[in-house]
């Protein structure tokens, strides 16, 4: 029997030979698993059987099922919180995309030494409390600030402009806030980019506009859809920025479930409204895997 006759006799390997893992792997890994379990099964499955509770007279909390806290999650003064929320977070996702697409494509295709000091500056704002940058922003916007101070010293308006607690304030926040968060992601998939295959395009007659539509914006999907799932979730549930900056008055889906908690100490109402919020996080994760699958295909 000759070597290529004795290589085919062989039985080929089946993932039942592979090797599986000893207890040392899951000994590395049990501490993961443990901290998934505490803070986020054992969080949620609460939430969960909270959001089917009822709410006494004084504030506590009823075990009994009801389906009434759902059904008011879908009351239209709720209803329009939602679709609030989910405008301000799309607008805060598109913002980000349009502001950090060009900088961290900028980033990636500049040399090693300046790419890692652009990339500093782009984490510098984690360096500071978030509380202390959203009243930097105040300072910056009430009547009485830098950029009325300064518009009114280059005579490019007569008057202060009323932007403190109005929805452009709470946007100028969100965008502030999430904006390192779309760059990097991006960042990680334009720094991946062979460039070659932009030089291909070239050579095959594509200009800017079509290599960058066809070559270069598919191959840097994955992380635009990072950086969007990473933006859009958290912004819909912010509520610090809408407090402060828009002076609570323009709630968002976040300030309604932290006064549920907190004020009105109805927590099955704030248990429901956080299941549904969790549901759209679900819904949106799905969408983009979607996305980025048929993209793949």
């Amino acid at each position: 029997m000759n070597a290529p006759d004795a290589q085919s006799a062989q039985p080929a390997t089946t993932g039942h030979d592979r090797r599986q893992p000893g207890w040392r792997a899951w000994a590395l890994l049990a501490p993961m698993v443990a901290w998934l379990v505490l803070f986020v099964v054992v969080p949620t499955v609460i939430l969960l059987v909270y959001s089917f509770c009822e709410r006494d007279e004084v504030g506590g909390v009823i075990f009994s099922f009801t389906l009434d806290n759902y059904t008011r999650v879908f009351d239209p003064v709720y209803l329009r919180i939602f679709v609030r929320s989910v405008g301000y977070a799309g607008l805060t996702t598109i913002i980000c995309v349009i502001i950090g697409y060009p900088m961290a494509y900028y980033i990636a295709r500049a040399p090693e030494a300046r790419r890692n000091q652009l990339l500093l500056l782009v984490m510098v704002p984690f360096w500071t409390s978030f509380l202390i940058r959203t009243y930097a922003w105040i300072t910056i916007l009430k009547q009485e600030g830098l950029l009325n101070g300064l518009l009114q010293a280059l005579q490019l308006t007569s008057s202060p402009l009323s932007l403190m607690y109005t929805p452009t304030a709470v946007v100028i926040g969100l965008v502030y806030a999430y904006l390192p968060f779309m760059i990097l992601p991006i960042y990680s998939s334009a720094e991946k980019l062979d460039h070659s295959l932009v030089e291909a395009a070239y050579d095959l007659g594509a200009g800017p506009l079509r290599a960058f539509a066809s070559v270069i914006i598919p191959l840097t999907m994955p992380g635009i859809a990072a950086g969007t799932l990473l933006v859009f979730v958290p912004a819909i549930g912010m509520f610090a920025i809408t407090d402060l900056m828009g002076g609570a008055k323009v709630p968002m889906i976040g300030n309604v479930i932290q006064n549920q908690f907190m004020q009105a100490r109805d927590w099955p109402f704030g248990a429901a409204l956080g299941v549904v919020f969790m549901s759209m996080f679900a819904v949106t994760y799905l969408l983009l895997q979607r996305r980025g699958a048929r993209i793949h295909e």
